[in-house]
């Protein structure tokens, strides 16, 4: 894989959260122990050229927004992937 060292951190983690779970930008932030950088953390799945293998569908905003999604088809992409996954959004 390639990116920065903090993308790759987010990106690893990312690959942590289960098949029909989701965890907010500021739940991964704090989960890779950088708690101020939930900014950070979305732009790090904004960038991620892996997706949907590197899951970042699974990351939501706290709000309970959908936030944004890098992968082909953007945020209808994301949604349908997961509802496909059971997820209640």
């Amino acid at each position: 894989m390639k990116g920065t060292k903090f993308q790759l951190k987010v990106w690893k983690y990312l690959k942590t959260i289960p098949k029909g779970k989701v965890k907010t930008y500021k739940q991964v932030a704090i989960g890779i122990k950088k708690p101020k950088s939930a900014r950070a953390v979305a732009n790090a799945c904004g960038k991620n050229p892996y997706a949907p293998k590197i899951p970042c569908h699974r990351v939501i905003r706290s709000d309970g927004g959908l936030g944004g999604y890098s992968g082909r088809g953007g945020i209808k992409t994301k949604l349908h992937l997961l509802r496909s996954e059971k997820v209640d959004i």
